[in-house]
């Protein structure tokens, strides 16, 4: 593929540019959005995410990967405001974000049945729309590879052999789940080449993240500024020494920033918990350490700029 689908129209991979590979506009559980609407604020929400992506746009980020898909209240009419707003080149998901168990919908019909759906968000349009989904996401955390989240990652590879898309994954590092997606994926003849095997950077077992470098997918070192499992201090010192050890084509840098959560409300909780935590501390405090300590500009520019190429591009 030498293009991609954004929220705004096909890019071509060589105009992505300075990109953030794991950010998200909102996340919100859909069942409580659909319940009980006035827990949230749709111009709070705007303007929150409004002001996090025009701060990543003046530090230089060009294009940001937003992987909320349904689990997490995926809305594309939002994201595209956003898009317009800020002038962000921006690129949905499509998948489903599950740790353990589906809606009856997708319990009751076959794989090729969600492959289906995931293909028709990528060709025609997400919910009804025209704008298509440009990536696909999948997830295993600690509830290890359910029958459900098995049948979702099965769907996610059946829909790339369809539609040449690259897969980003959430994943567990403590419980090694990146391990056990990349075995299915094998199993369904993906080139790994084009797999993501998110959040790495919350383990500094070094032989584990060789071992899924080493499966020939690439890794997110993704969630800076999130400290409950990992200092950020912990998680340069494994950036600095995967890039040492010559993996820096194989590593992406990004945060996981909800610009509003869920699981931070109201929005005085998220700086609380993490004040670090934001859509520019890549680019203000933690890009700028890793030089102090010896990753050069090509190694930076690596990550952030060809290495989304290469994930995309079908050899």
């Amino acid at each position: 593929m030498s293009t991609i689908q954004s929220l705004t129209g096909e890019l071509s991979i060589e105009d992505l540019g300075h990109t953030l590979i794991h950010e998200h506009l909102r996340t919100r559980d859909e069942r409580v959005v659909a319940q009980f609407p006035h827990l949230y604020d749709v111009e709070e929400e705007v303007a929150l995410a409004v002001e996090q992506v025009k701060a990543a746009k003046e530090r230089g980020v060009q294009t940001i990967f937003d992987p909320t898909v349904m689990g997490l209240d995926r809305d594309v009419r939002f994201m595209k405001r956003i898009a317009d707003e800020t002038g962000m080149q921006i690129i949905a998901a499509t998948g489903i974000y599950t740790f353990h168990y589906l809606p009856t919908r997708f319990v009751a019909n076959d794989i090729d049945f969600m492959a289906k759906q995931f293909v028709r968000d990528i060709e025609v349009g997400v919910q009804n729309t025209s704008i298509r989904a440009g990536f696909l996401k999948c997830a295993t955390d600690i509830q290890g590879v359910t029958p459900d989240v098995e049948k979702v990652i099965r769907a996610v590879a059946w829909a790339h052999h369809q539609t040449g898309v690259p897969i980003m994954t959430h994943s567990h590092p403590a419980s090694e789940t990146g391990l056990k997606q990349i075995a299915i994926f094998k199993e369904e003849g993906v080139p790994l080449n084009n797999v993501l095997i998110g959040h790495c950077g919350d383990t500094d077992n070094l032989d584990y993240i060789e071992r899924v470098i080493d499966s020939g997918a690439f890794i997110g070192m993704d969630r800076y500024g999130i400290t409950r499992v990992l200092s950020t201090e912990k998680r340069n010192q494994t950036v600095i020494e995967l890039v040492i050890r010559g993996y820096a084509n194989r590593m992406f840098l990004s945060q996981d920033y909800c610009c509003t959560t869920d699981f931070h409300k109201p929005e005085a909780a998220k700086r609380a918990h993490y004040p670090d935590w934001s859509m520019t501390f890549l680019m203000d405090k933690v890009i700028p350490t890793l030089k102090e300590n010896g990753v050069s500009a090509k190694h930076i520019q690596m990550m952030m700029v060809e290495n989304v190429k290469s994930w995309i591009s079908i050899n």
